[in-house]
Parts: structure tokens; C-alpha cells; sequence
């Protein structure tokens, strides 16, 4: 019996037309749900861009010289690890003057072991004499150089020498000034003063050698916390052995301890922590 087409073309392309009306409600589904993702995609981007990743020692210092010779009223530096290199100096010298002639406030953490590093103390005495101020602490707890508040610069976990950190994210850029000021305040001034040298902490710096060794550390870790010389620190742990008696590291240790002439930091124990140090 003959069929109107129309009536048969229904009959076939119903199925169809319901499976294509099927994923059309599905296809809408899925672009409500991934809308709603949107915002929290563009926010976790608007993060990456905020704090970013630096790969190259050359992309590091362009991107850092431009930093801070681009820094209008204050620059940050907190540099841990002993005296710095005659070459970096030397290339920092008329940067950090220029910036001091444009009225740039600029305050900078060293460790105390630069007090008798004759290449940094030039430095220091050019700089603080052009109106920068210099401090020394005993210890930093890392790298840090800060532009105006508004962007910082850290180093990466992945690797020091080659990965740094951009950060402009106004939270923890406050963070990082917060911290470097509460070090700043419990740090020594070095002032500088016509025909005279800086003054050398000598008995300072001895007594953080004899604290981390009561600890446990060995010397390469004391030497690369303080940012001193492992001879240097041979040498106070010598001095200081021939002083007590002691013929022994562990005897030494021990007497510093019982005698109460040094105390370990807070939540320490002899030997604790030995595997976690990492030298640089």
C-alpha cells in the first residue's frame, strides 16, 4: 500500500531529529557548566600574572636592572652570602649612585661578614656617602630586592642560579616589605666615618658560630649561613676549643651547652636539622 512520502519521511527522520534535539540539550548543558568556570579561570590567569617565573641568568638580570633603574622613590635589597663579587659591584656602583642622585631611598641587608670584605666596604662607603643606608644582621633568611613597593624579586626553589621569581602581587609584595623591615630593625648600622674603617663584630659573628654548632651543623653549612669563610669558622671553633679544654667537637659542644656560654635557637636540639640544610 502506498505510503505519502511526506508521512514516510516523518516516520524515518523522527529518531533522528530526537537523538540531534537530545544533544542539543546536552551541548547547552555542557556550555552553562563551562561559563560558570570562566571567572575562576580568568582569576587563577590574572594569578600566573602576578607572580612569574624567570629562566635564564641573562633574562633575570635584564629584567632586574630594568626593575631597579626604573624605581622612582625606594629600593629594597636584602643580600645574604658574605661579601658580593668585585665584578657585580662594580657594575652596581654608578646604577645605585644614579639612583641616590635622583633622591631613590635606598636601604640594603648585608651580613655582618662583610665588614671585613675590603671590595664591599668601598662599595658601602661610596653608596652610604651618596645617602644610601647599609645594615648588617648575622643572618637573612634569603635574597630580596623590592622596587617601590611594587614589584619583588625572589628567588626560585627550582634552581637559585638560573630561575628567579617576579612577583607584583600587592599582598605579598607588603609580605616581603614587612619582613624585610622587621629585619631591618634588628640589624647593626654600619656608619662610615672619615680615615676609619667599619667596625668588625668579630665577637658576633663567634658566638652564631658557637649557637649552630651547639646544634649540630656541620662547618661548610655554618660557613654558608653566616656567609663566612669555612676557615673563618675553623678558626673561632679552634680558638674557642684551646679556650675550654675541649678535645673534642662533641666535648666542645657541650660545654658551650652546660656552661651556658652559648644557647641554641628555640625548638633546636644538638644535631637536629643537619639534613635539611642546604649549601648554596
Amino acid at each position: 500500500m502506498a505510503v505519502p512520502p511526506d508521512v514516510a519521511l516523518f516516520g524515518i527522520t523522527q529518531p533522528i531529529e530526537r537523538t540531534i534535539l537530545d544533544n542539543q540539550h546536552r551541548l547547552a548543558a555542557m556550555r552553562v557548566s563551562l561559563s560558570r568556570l570562566e571567572g575562576v579561570y580568568l582569576e587563577a590567569q590574572e594569578g600566573d600574572a602576578l607572580v612569574r617565573r624567570l629562566i635564564g641568568a641573562d633574562v633575570i638580570s635584564t629584567a632586574l636592572e630594568q626593575a631597579v633603574s626604573n624605581c622612582v622613590s625606594e629600593l629594597l635589597t636584602m643580600q645574604p652570602g658574605g661579601g658580593r663579587a668585585p665584578a657585580l659591584l662594580a657594575e652596581a656602583l654608578p646604577r645605585d649612585l644614579r639612583l641616590a642622585a635622583r633622591g631613590v631611598r635606598q636601604r640594603t641587608l648585608y651580613q655582618h661578614s662583610i665588614r671585613t670584605h675590603g671590595p664591599t666596604l668601598s662599595y658601602v662607603e661610596q653608596i652610604t656617602a651618596a645617602g644610601a643606608e647599609v645594615r648588617t644582621s648575622e643572618e637573612l633568611f634569603e635574597r630580596l630586592i623590592v622596587c617601590d613597593r611594587t614589584v619583588a624579586f625572589i628567588p626560585s626553589v627550582l634552581s637559585r642560579s638560573t630561575e628567579a621569581l617576579v612577583v607584583r602581587h600587592p599582598g605579598i609584595v607588603q609580605y616581603l616589605v614587612r619582613s624585610f623591615s622587621h629585619e631591618w630593625a634588628r640589624s647593626e648600622p654600619t656608619l662610615m666615618h672619615p680615615g676609619s674603617t667599619l667596625d668588625i663584630l668579630t665577637e658576633e659573628i663567634r658566638l652564631a658560630v658557637l649557637r649552630l654548632l651547639v646544634t649540630g651543623l656541620p662547618d661548610k653549612a655554618i660557613a654558608s649561613q653566616l656567609g663566612i669563610s669555612l676557615r673563618s669558622v675553623a678558626n673561632h671553633v679552634k680558638r674557642t676549643s684551646e679556650m675550654l679544654g675541649s678535645r673534642s667537637r662533641v666535648e666542645l659542644g657541650f660545654l658551650l651547652a652546660t656552661r651556658g656560654i652559648v644557647e641554641p635557637p628555640r625548638g633546636t636540639r644538638p644535631g637536629a636539622g643537619q639534613e635539611e640544610v642546604v649549601v648554596a
